[in-house]
């Protein structure tokens, strides 16, 4: 079992190469030696039959039977497409230049109501980048930096426009607390000035939405409205954060004005861990790769493994580097935590059914399941070896890359 076994397949790579994002749903079986469904335990032998862009069936090979005309795959491992919990794919660009880069707005340090749809570029080579490594769903958005840098969206990684790729348009709010504020802004300045901003905002938000609730609406404001929602439970903050001490101050506001909140980064989570569970608040850990200096000098490969042992969901992110807006491989910081003591299943969910059901598209994503969108990943390994690589990845029922 090299290769994939197809038989339309072949000629369709000798007479166009490898498949293109817009081609039409297919009727595909795929068959693994291992089929992650999460839903369950996982199977030997699997199959999953896809028709009109999602799932039909999955079971072992011997209660499945394949219908004739499905083209047919069959690989090592299998998994649900993979959801990448926080980047700013796709507002980052390759090239590090001023036209590819619109995750952080310099103008003003407080924009919330910097919509993530306006900026989002679904043909940008980083996107395919994440495709190709099995990525087919991603939380993407502005980018820290700012004390509020604008908002974030969930978004599928193929198809070339966004309309296609939408998922979810307004997720969070994207928050930075600490001295992550970036320098260029002329306030806040310090960390009592920038809580001090954020939370007359809050308190002003949450007049606007009693007032948006009344029978005497107010007029209409972009940021009020989008900090109001927040004040509503309709969307997270997502607050980039990384000392204890910052954290501390994260999980304050956050009780003071009951918003849902998602840590992001929290280098040093580890060191408030009871906090942190008591708050019931989820922690997106920060890469791997991130350089360990400022306020990230305390990061630990063992972060994931010793929240997920204290009961504080865990999640994966690619992340952002504003120095080289290259995007990592959340695949890649799940393997480096199973290295280093995460449960191999509970790293697989925190890429797979958890974030579904956190961002609450578990409907249509997150685990092999009849009726789900047919999102999948085709290894050829163990997707948490390094040698380890994708033949084949399907979106929506469509064979959007494959080994040639």
């Amino acid at each position: 079992m090299n290769r994939l076994i197809t038989t339309l397949s072949l000629t369709i790579l000798l007479t166009a190469g490898l498949l293109a994002p817009e081609t039409e749903a297919q009727q595909i079986a795929v068959k693994g030696e291992t089929v992650y469904t999460m839903n369950g335990e996982p199977l030997s032998d699997g199959v999953v039959l896809i028709r009109d862009g999602v799932i039909e069936e999955v079971g072992p090979a011997s209660q499945v039977e394949i219908p004739g005309g499905y083209t047919l795959y069959e690989t090592e491992v299998v998994t649900p497409g993979l959801i990448d919990s926080r980047s700013t794919v796709g507002f980052s660009g390759i090239l590090n230049q001023d036209h590819d880069q619109d995750q952080l707005e310099m103008s003003s340090a407080f924009q919330p109501e910097l919509r993530a749809i306006d900026a989002y570029n679904a043909r940008e080579d980083l996107v395919k980048f994440l495709l190709e490594t099995g990525i087919t769903t991603v939380h993407t958005g502005h980018g820290p930096g700012a004390l509020a840098s604008g908002q974030t969206m969930i978004v599928k990684t193929s198809g070339n426009k966004i309309e296609s790729a939408l998922i979810d348009s307004t997720t969070a709010i994207a928050i930075t607390l600490g001295s992550g504020i970036s320098g260029g802004f002329s306030t806040p300045g310090t960390r009592s000035k920038s809580v001090a901003m954020l939370r007359q905002q809050l308190l002003d938000a949450k007049s606007y939405a009693e007032r948006r609730a009344s029978d005497n609406p107010p007029g209409r404001n972009l940021a009020r409205e989008t900090l109001a929602d927040l004040i509503d439970g309709k969307i997270f903050a997502l607050v980039e954060v990384h000392r204890a001490h910052d954290i501390m101050t994260a999980l304050r506001l956050q009780d003071e004005f009951g918003f849902k909140m998602l840590l992001s980064g929290a280098t040093e989570s580890y060191l408030v861990r009871d906090e942190i569970r008591q708050a019931g608040v989820p922690v997106i850990i920060h890469p791997t790769m991130t350089r360990t200096w400022g306020e990230s000098q305390n990061a630990s490969f063992e972060t994931a493994a010793k929240l997920t042992e204290a009961g504080i969901p865990v999640y994966f992110q690619s992340g952002y580097e504003g120095y080289v807006p290259k995007t990592r491989v959340a695949l890649y910081e799940a393997a480096i935590a199973v290295a280093n003591g995460l449960d191999r299943i509970t790293a697989l969910e925190a890429l797979t059914i958890e974030p579904a059901r956190l961002f609450g598209i578990d409907d249509r994503v997150g685990s092999l399941e009849p009726g789900k969108d047919a999102d999948l990943v085709l290894f050829n390994g163990d997707p948490f070896e390094y040698i380890t690589t994708t033949r084949a990845v399907i979106v929506d029922g469509k064979v959007v890359k494959e080994e040639s």
